[in-house]
């Protein structure tokens, strides 16, 4: 088998996994163990995809002093109970299968810390179908929405790097799919186009504000359009697709 078709990059929460709780009952338990006040349930779903230290300072508006403190009792929380309380969302598990087995390379870029989330992977059994997986530094050092966005960017190089490798012909073509708008942001600041899924946890109207060149309410869905995007020779997703908000 060769690998001639065009790849594509992953998020991961929201995207591949549904945390199930286990991201904002971490979060919360780690708030409430610090005594600092607790969000409504959309702002804690909202924390879910970007960066975790801009989250807890932007939204849950936790001082710079304690935002450390959050993010280790937080990891606690996840690594004990989190992880297994996670899923795959219906279908995922077929469409990766069915993309490696046509030979389609795929990839993870996340600002979960890489190693967490090859264990999340792990636990559900699909790390060993990506090329790549790639996330953000351990200590999830800087905080502010700037940070966020470039260290999306970064991610999604770096996945596109390794995939270069492997597929150096059509690398620079690859396709993005997530649920957030620092996926869209990080895959235009590499010149890709970003699928957005609407399963995820993006408040309504931000993937299309963001410029999701599609949104797809299933897997199936995200199948046809990945598969019609990347036929399109010497093209990216990019600069071929206008944005709809559906499919």
């Amino acid at each position: 088998m060769t690998h001639t078709t065009v790849p594509v990059i992953f998020d991961l929460d929201g995207t591949l996994v549904d945390p199930a709780g286990g991201i904002t009952g971490g979060i919360a338990a780690a708030l409430t163990e610090l005594g600092l006040p607790v969000p409504g349930p959309a702002r804690m779903n909202e924390m879910v995809g970007p960066k975790l230290s801009h989250a807890l300072s932007d939204i849950a508006g936790v001082p710079a002093s304690l935002v450390g403190d959050v993010i280790r009792i937080y990891r606690g929380h996840y690594k004990a109970t989190g992880i297994a309380q996670s899923r795959l969302y219906p279908g995922i598990r077929e469409l990766l299968e069915g993309f490696v087995a046509a030979g389609r390379p795929i990839a993870v870029a996340t600002q979960k810390p890489e190693g967490i989330a090859r264990t999340v992977l792990e636990h559900h059994g699909i790390a060993g179908l990506f090329h790549s997986i790639r996330g953000s530094a351990t200590d999830e050092a800087g905080t502010g929405p700037e940070a966020a966005a470039a260290g999306k960017a970064g991610i999604v190089a770096a996945a596109l790097s390794d995939l270069a490798g492997v597929v150096p012909a059509t690398a620079a073509r690859a396709v993005m799919v997530g649920d957030r708008a620092q996926d869209v942001a990080g895959a235009a600041a590499n010149g890709l186009g970003c699928i957005g899924v609407g399963w995820g946890f993006a408040p309504d109207g931000e993937l299309q504000a963001a410029g999701a060149v599609e949104i797809v309410q299933d897997t199936a869905a995200l199948h046809t359009t990945i598969t019609r995007l990347s036929e399109r020779p010497g093209t990216t997703a990019l600069n071929e697709v206008h944005t709809d908000g559906n499919v």
